[in-house]
């Protein structure tokens, strides 16, 4: 089986003997790879819609009649025992969906060793919610999805501690994303700089009050611009 660029570097993140969960399996390609490719002794395919798991469990049925698979229908992570896998995979949903996942039982959700997500939108979001509470991102590793590049977050539950911090634009564009620097992050950099800007741009015209309500926008396009700077040194 062949997988989309995406989802083969999410499987590149998995180690050889982990057990693993899809969360949002959808198609169920990714654990599918990681069972026939001998990565993964177990996976567990999971999703909320019955429609999503029904197509998984096609696939299923292609990929090896006769054999048994472990599909799930449910929320989350509410389809896990505590400490049932070794790591666990979320991708292709908003960032604040991920941390509220995440955030509906945390003691579940530490009971996990680590995670591999992939946010589509609002990773600053889930990155200020993993420092929160003790998780620590590993690696930050990006790659294209047809016109999108898309961010991937590979995850270590660290101590049971309660941290405390400010959001602020380092969590939206870390310096992280220098240390594991690669072709596409410039790109994805100035992109992102555009976005920013723009956002920026129209509080400025259209805020009454643009000083106050522009700071945490212009706050944003400093800090890319200080990572670009960095990267062309």
């Amino acid at each position: 089986m062949k997988l989309s660029d995406r989802l083969q570097l999410i499987a590149d993140e998995i180690i050889a003997g982990e057990t693993m969960a899809d969360i949002g399996t959808d198609h169920g390609f990714l654990p599918l790879y990681l069972m026939e490719s001998g990565i993964c002794p177990h996976v567990i395919m999971a999703d909320i819609s019955k429609g999503s798991l029904a197509k998984a469990d096609e696939n299923c049925r292609l990929a090896g009649p006769g054999k048994t698979y472990d599909l799930r229908l449910g929320d989350g992570i509410d389809v896990l025992k505590d400490g049932e896998v070794d790591v666990v995979v979320i991708a292709g949903m908003g960032g604040l969906l991920i941390r509220d996942i995440l955030d509906w039982n945390v003691k579940k959700s530490r009971s996990i060793k680590r995670y591999i997500f992939q946010p589509r939108n609002k990773a600053g979001a889930l990155r200020y919610w993993l420092y929160l509470n003790g998780f620590d991102i590993e690696k930050e590793s990006l790659v294209r999805e047809g016109k999108y590049i898309c961010e991937i977050l590979t995850v270590r539950t660290a101590e049971d501690v309660k941290r405390n911090a400010e959001y602020t634009a380092d969590f939206d564009y870390p310096d992280r994303l220098l240390e594991w620097r690669g072709p596409l992050t410039e790109e994805y950099l100035r992109s992102k700089l555009e976005l920013e800007n723009n956002i920026y741009q129209n509080i400025l015209k259209k805020s009454k009050n643009p000083e106050r309500e522009g700071v945490k926008a212009k706050s944003r396009v400093e800090k890319i611009r200080h990572l670009l700077s960095e990267l062309e040194k």
